[in-house]
């Protein structure tokens, strides 16, 4: 086989090693990120909760004040109706209490309505802090395991660099350059084998002349339909011989 494909395709099955690399770190992060987000969903949910809480404990607030002011309004008719001098009088009197009775009744169970939101909302907030300490717990750990994990890719994958930065120093420049021309819209296809005399790329049919090329591996032989470099696998090699 030429030597310099030989290179181009050495070069091909490198970064296709160098590229798996990403899914496996991907994969290695993969429980810690979970954990990430649960513990962000847990602190964002408490948040809100909090904040509702802030809100109603101000509604309550205002509430007790106007029983407060009801309660003053009530006192003070009380004392009016000892000075009630006409029958109207006393008629405007009582409806003005009717209506304080209404309200203070209204804001009384307001008052209880809001104060059982708040303590549910608090029970929730107890819960979900629980379970983010839990999630605390367990992201120290998932994170040593995930550290180990990365430092053996971080080995294996500067050990692939290295044999890439050897393979690179070897090459024909201009070869180098026609491959990553390739690989920019082919990636981990830039060089694909023959099977059946068909492109492993497009999986479109090669002439028999194109084929023959393939077969001698002379010359660097590109796919006519699809521009991939082309190449015979060894055992593909022996059948032909």
């Amino acid at each position: 086989m030429n030597k310099h494909l030989e290179q181009l395709i050495d070069l091909s099955l490198i970064d296709k090693e160098i590229d798996a690399f990403e899914p496996q770190i991907e994969e290695a992060n993969l429980q810690y990120d979970a954990l990430l987000a649960t513990k962000s969903s847990l602190v964002n949910e408490i948040a809100t909760l909090s904040e509702e809480i802030k809100d109603e404990q101000i509604k309550k607030q205002k509430n007790e004040l106007h029983l407060a002011e009801l309660s003053a309004k009530l006192e003070e008719n009380s004392k009016k109706s000892a000075e009630i001098k006409t029958e109207r009088e006393m008629k405007s009197l009582q409806l003005e209490e009717e209506i304080a009775k209404e309200q203070v009744n209204f804001a009384n169970e307001e008052i209880d309505r809001l104060e059982k939101l708040i303590a549910h909302k608090q029970t929730k907030i107890d819960e979900l802090s629980s379970k983010e300490a839990e999630v605390e717990g367990k992201l120290s750990g998932v994170k040593a395991d995930v550290d180990v994990k990365l430092a053996k890719i971080d080995a294996d994958r500067k050990v692939i660099f290295a044999k890439k930065e050897i393979l690179v120093a070897a090459m024909n420049q201009k070869g180098l350059s026609f491959y990553q021309k390739i690989r920019r819209w082919a990636k981990n296809s830039t060089a694909v084998p023959v099977r059946n005399q068909a492109c492993m790329g497009c999986y479109m049919a090669l002439s028999d002349k194109v084929y023959a090329e393939v077969i001698k591996g002379e010359e660097i032989t590109t796919c006519p339909h699809c521009g991939r470099l082309l190449y015979l696998e060894p055992a593909s090699e022996e059948i032909g011989a």
